[in-house]
C-alpha cells in the first residue's frame, strides 16, 4: 500500500485534559484530523488511516467518523514521556504483523485541526517529486519570535540572543526564518526505520501559512484555534 496515515491520540493529556475529543467549531478535535485525512487517503489511493490510542472513549469517537482502529496502544507507549517516534514505529510493525505494508507514513496530530485534505496531499506529492529527499515536516515562517527579536535576562538586564548590538531592525531587514509547526510529518518508512526521525539532512519543508500555524497545548490555544476554524467555515480565510 502507498500512505499509512497514524493519527496519535493519548487519553492523558495534563495541558487540557480530554482535549483530543473535546468538542471544537461543532466537533470533536481528533475528527477534523481524522476527515482531512481520510480525503487525503481518497485522493492519494491505497491508504489508510489509523488512530493510535489507548483510550476505548477516543477509539469509539475515531470509530465513527471513519478512522481504524486495528490495535490499540500499550500502557507503555501512552506515558507522558514518550515521543511519537515510538508510537509511530510501533504502530508500522502492528500494522505490518497484520501484513499491511506502506512506502510511506504520514503522522497527522489531532493538535492541528486547521490542516486540510489539500495540504496533506501537497506535502506528499512534493516529497515524491524531490528523488533526493526522505522526509518533510510542516514549518510556518518566524516573525515576531524572530532570533534578532529574541533577549534573555541577565540579573533583569536584557541580554539579546542574537543581536547583541541592540540594533533596531525592521522585519524585512531580517533573513526569512522558519520554525517546526508542526501540523504534518511525512516518511519513507524504510528511512524512519533507518534514522528514527523526521528530522535529518534529507528533510523537506513545507510551508503553513500563520493561521494554519498554530497547536493546541492549552485551553488559550484551543479558544483561538476554535475561532480560526470559525473563521474558516464562513469562508473569511482559506
Amino acid at each position: 500500500m502507498e500512505v499509512l496515515f497514524v493519527i496519535p491520540a493519548r487519553g492523558g493529556s495534563k495541558g487540557l485534559p480530554g482535549k483530543n475529543i473535546k468538542e471544537i467549531a461543532g466537533k470533536p478535535l481528533i475528527a477534523w484530523s481524522i476527515q482531512s485525512a481520510l480525503e487525503a487517503a481518497k485522493q492519494i489511493g491505497n491508504s489508510k488511516v489509523i488512530v493510535t490510542t489507548d483510550s476505548n472513549e477516543i477509539a469509539a469517537v475515531a470509530k465513527s467518523y471513519g478512522a481504524e482502529i486495528p490495535f490499540m496502544r500499550p500502557d507503555s507507549l501512552a506515558q507522558d514521556h514518550i515521543g511519537h517516534m515510538d508510537v509511530v514505529l510501533h504502530a508500522i510493525d502492528e500494522m505490518e504483523k497484520q501484513n499491511c505494508f506502506f512506502n510511506y507514513v504520514i503522522m497527522v496530530e489531532p493538535t492541528s485541526p486547521q490542516r486540510d485534505a489539500a495540504d496533506l496531499v501537497g506535502a506528499y506529492n512534493l516529497l515524491k517529486q524531490e528523488h533526493d529527499a526522505e522526509s518533510l515536516v510542516g514549518i510556518s515562517k518566524t516573525e515576531s519570535c524572530h532570533p534578532m527579536f529574541l533577549t534573555k535576562l541577565k540579573n533583569n538586564f536584557l541580554d539579546p540572543y542574537e543581536n547583541k548590538t541592540f540594533t533596531f531592525y525592521r522585519r524585512q531587514d531580517t533573513d526569512e526564518v522558519y520554525f517546526y509547526e508542526g501540523s504534518m510529518y511525512i516518511s519513507k518508512i524504510t528511512s524512519l526505520k533507518n534514522r528514527k526521525s523526521f528530522y535529518h539532512e534529507k528533510t523537506l519543508g513545507y510551508v503553513m501559512p500563520k493561521w494554519k500555524s498554530f497547536e493546541i497545548d492549552d485551553l488559550t490555544d484551543f479558544l483561538v484555534i476554535e475561532q480560526l476554524l470559525k473563521a474558516r467555515e464562513e469562508g473569511k480565510i482559506k
